[in-house]
């Protein structure tokens, strides 16, 4: 109960530093992604590290939030090619490659290496790609949405292991640049598991139905627009209700797990479950329960997208809990400190001794 008293006073906070009383903004672009943030960080419990509460570290958390699409609006294409596709998984271009889930290596290049494989041994289910439509050769991949949060969730556990080797070496400059690293693995990481949650990201229908259509379902090229920021921005977000859903954090797996567990698995389904709901929103759609026109019918259209939000959230407070909670001892680090301040020498305030021995 104390937990969640305090959950609600940090919402009090962030919405009021937002402005996000009542938000009419747009979903999964920047304002939906910044919200998704924002909820995780209020259902963190309070042993966890509290400098992420002060309120420049809790808007820098939801300003990196958006950090991954604006990279996507450089001209630049090595970063174009790098970036674009860890924002999605066309989920049904596994079975076109002759892949199922629990052959997928955990491992992102081996994994684009089973999508070689399956492209060779499927070549007649692939046409051709033109160079000149491909500027950045992004078009033969099918994104790598649940590695690249499986690698962030990496990158802030590490953050993690050693920013408690320079809290406990007494380091406060060190500290603090440790945890400005923290703060951007955690608002970065963000974006990639609120994108998970918005089903047009991991369907090759990501953008209209595509190939068969036996039930009718939208071919409009700008269904992605409107899931991911029109429909919300035309009908709201009832964000007060939606932060009162949020349970405390907990590790998004059975029991603690190990510094090396592998959580690509859990990742890979949590994607995998989200594309279960395609279909589903095609059919709201097609029963114009995204229409802002229709007050009754909308609402269902408008608590399915909320939902995603929340479950967004909440997988990553989850993660983010669990980055810090399982860190483990960055022992190199701690030799490496134990070694520095062995050999350190004299600060210019300090006296330096008449005569000192050499150094082994």
């Amino acid at each position: 109960m104390q937990t969640m008293k305090l959950i609600r006073l940090f919402l009090g906070g962030l919405l009021t530093a937002a402005g996000l009383g009542a938000l009419p903004a747009s979903a999964w672009d920047y304002d939906m992604h910044r919200l998704i943030n924002q909820m995780a960080l209020a259902s963190l419990p309070t042993n966890f590290p509290a400098f992420v509460r002060d309120p420049a570290a809790a808007e820098r958390i939801a300003f990196l939030s958006g950090e991954p699409d604006r990279w996507r609006n450089t001209p630049d294409l090595a970063l174009r090619h790098q970036n674009g596709p860890d924002h999605f998984l066309d989920a049904e271009e596994l079975a076109r490659h002759g892949l199922k889930a629990d052959q997928l290596s955990q491992f992102r290049y081996e994994f684009v290496v089973q999508l070689a494989a399956g492209r060779a041994a499927h070549v007649t289910n692939f046409p051709p790609v033109q160079a000149a439509a491909d500027p950045d050769r992004t078009r033969a991949l099918i994104g790598f949405l649940p590695w690249t949060i499986t690698e962030y969730y990496g990158r802030l556990k590490s953050a993690f292991s050693y920013l408690k080797e320079y809290e406990a070496a007494g380091r406060p400059e060190e500290v603090e640049n440790a945890r400005q690293n923290v703060l951007h693995a955690m608002g970065v990481m963000g974006h990639f598991v609120g994108d998970a949650t918005q089903p047009l990201h991991v369907t090759h229908h990501y953008n209209g139905w595509v190939g068969d259509n036996p039930n009718g379902y939208t071919t409009n090229r700008g269904i992605h627009a409107w899931i991911d920021s029109g429909f919300l921005r035309a009908v709201g977000v009832k964000t007060n209700e939606s932060f009162s859903r949020i349970r405390p954090a907990r590790p998004p797996w059975e029991a603690a797990l190990s510094p090396n567990t592998n959580v690509f698995p859990r990742m890979l389904a949590y994607v995998l479950e989200q594309a279960q709901l395609v279909e589903p929103l095609y059919r709201l759609e097609k029963e114009r329960k995204f229409s802002p026109a229709r007050v009754g019918p909308r609402e269902e259209g408008q608590e399915f997208l909320t939902g995603q939000m929340i479950k967004a959230a909440q997988m990553l407070g989850d993660l983010w809990f669990a980055a810090w909670s399982e860190a483990p001892r960055d022992t190199f680090l701690q030799k490496d400190l134990a070694r520095r301040l062995k050999t350190r020498a004299p600060s210019q305030s300090e006296p330096a001794p008449s005569a000192s021995p050499a150094q082994p």
